[in-house]
């Protein structure tokens, strides 16, 4: 066994389990440390002891249906994984894995052949392939230096039509339209881990998916990984990145689990977001690293047409101990928001060098079907990030209609079935360093105004070198450098012990808000 001497002292309830697979154990400590704890600490499993920095981590490469003696310094727990019915290995599938040679159906067919509660063991090597169809009761496992390439001409790809016969199966920016099948795919299925070291390259810059980007090509682009009205799927351990669209897209699926997977895209691909849950309940995001093109995080509920069919919100999601590094956002709602967004807990994150931290996207025409409603952000580090507090009522990009006047007029319009509506925020422990354009920017509609913004603790610090830039994507756009908390048509602003150092002018702007 290596020896470890490192000691930490792990407050509160020192440690819990927060999700067991047959092949993997995942640990959460418990502090008040955003996503490193303060010091490395060292993990023993039974006769064996690997270093940590995280407050989440994973154990992989364990064996199913067996105890597990997991002790950090004074506290242990005695953890058993799940079982496994078999276990089937691609390789004996005659899957190659070389690079050059399609394993789709090899691997599908493993897959196809996995009995209940069983494991589909992808070895080490790199598979070339397409679409992967996922089935109920199943584990799919990496093992570490197994990576899924995918191919890069858009005819080898299925379609998922957007509707049949009443069935939805294909989705684009809130639109039931035909788009195509993604590397992994879970739909109408339940019950599923994939999880392991392993990797999925898209590949997406030695294709087509980013010519044009914005106009369908024989269908809409697909994702590293989607679900389709699914329910408990567990996501561990997996690096995604170079995706064709967004890299994860959850839709109308319940109790989803990411845990430790790392995404990155390069800031040169376009509308490449990290996870984008969309009309989905229980959604947990642990322990991530975000590195991307686009938004890190994009909380979305549809169209206004989609919610009128469906009456669907996103609700429910935890956000926690994740790492956001580079992006147009960290934690985004929207722009496709009209089913409501809702308890959104997003805690003990780091933030740095977005764009914006928090950032809702809406405007008029998305609807009051369902309202963004009852956001906490609490104990959360924001470094380098441009403005840390966007919520734009007046949203100009995308389809639909977003230049138009309707859209950009700050006259007050009539409340009808188009007005969106935007509710309560808490913002808390939080501290803002090198803030460059504005602290805040809260843009509401005179006729819908932005119900509540409390901020407790919060601590802002400016970056006085910086060049004045736009903080939110309008119709008739304006700069700002080093501004504080710019209000426009909120209802009520709660400050309590809220630090400004080295901004200009006001703390606190006020236009037609109390």
């Amino acid at each position: 066994m290596l020896i470890c001497r490192v000691k930490i002292k792990i407050e509160g309830d020192k440690m819990k389990v927060i999700n067991i697979t047959s092949r993997t154990i995942t640990i959460e400590l418990v502090n008040n440390y955003p996503y490193y704890n303060d010091k490395d600490f060292n993990v023993y499993v039974n006769d064996l002891c690997f270093n940590e920095n995280r407050n989440v981590f994973t154990i992989y490469d364990l064996n199913p249906n067996t105890e597990y003696n997991i002790s950090i310094l004074d506290k242990s727990v005695v953890v058993k994984t799940k079982n496994e019915s078999a276990c089937l290995y691609v390789k004996d599938f005659n899957a190659i894995g070389y690079g050059i040679n399609d394993d789709t159906a090899k691997i599908q067919a493993a897959i196809m052949c996995c009995p209940e509660d069983g494991c589909v063991y992808i070895n080490k090597g790199t598979y070339l392939v397409s679409s992967l169809f996922l089935k109920s009761n199943m584990t799919l496992y990496f093992e570490q230096g197994a990576k899924l390439l995918a191919k890069t001409d858009r005819m080898d790809y299925p379609i998922f039509p957007g509707l049949v016969d009443g069935y939805n199966f294909g989705v684009w920016e809130g639109s039931e339209v035909n788009n195509f099948a993604s590397i992994i795919n879970c739909v109408n299925v339940k019950n599923v881990d994939i999880c392991g070291q392993g990797e999925i390259d898209c590949q997406a810059e030695n294709g087509d998916w980013y010519i044009n980007h914005r106009v369908m090509n024989i269908a809409w682009r697909g994702h590293a990984i989607f679900t389709n009205r699914s329910d408990n799927i567990n996501f561990i351990g997996l690096y995604v990145h170079d995706t064709q669209s967004w890299a994860i897209h959850p839709y109308f699926s319940n109790k989803l689990s990411f845990i430790n997977m790392r995404v990155e895209n390069k800031p040169s691909m376009p509308t490449t977001d990290g996870i984008d849950p969309d009309c989905c309940f229980d959604v947990k995001i642990l322990g991530c690293y975000f590195n991307v093109g686009d938004d890190c995080i994009a909380i979305k509920s549809g169209t206004i047409e989609l919610a009128k069919k469906y009456k669907k919100s996103c609700s429910n999601l935890y956000i926690s101990n994740n790492f956001m590094e580079q992006g147009h956002g960290g934690v985004v709602f929207g722009s496709e928001s009209s089913g409501g967004v809702e308890n959104v807990i997003v805690e003990k994150c780091i933030f740095k060098n977005t764009d914006r931290g928090l950032r809702i996207k809406t405007r008029r025409g998305r609807g009051n079907i369902g309202g963004i409603n009852n956001v906490s952000f609490d104990n959360i580090i924001m470094d380098s990030v441009k403005t840390p507090f966007v919520i734009n009522m007046y949203y100009n990009m995308g389809p639909a209609g977003g230049h138009t006047e309707y859209v950009w007029t700050t006259k007050k319009l009539p409340v009808d079935d188009r007005t969106p509506i935007i509710g309560k925020f808490r913002f808390s422990n939080m501290k803002c360093t090198n803030v460059e354009y504005a602290a805040g920017v809260f843009l509401g509609l005179p006729e819908s105004k932005i119900e509540g913004l409390e901020f407790e603790n919060v601590s802002f610090s400016y970056n006085n070198a910086c060049e004045e830039g736009y903080p939110v994507m309008i119709e008739h756009n304006f700069t700002m450098k080093n501004i504080g908390l710019y209000c426009f048509n909120v209802e009520n602003v709660s400050v309590k012990n809220v630090e400004f150092n080295g901004n200009i002018g006001d703390n606190i702007i006020e236009k037609d808000s109390e």
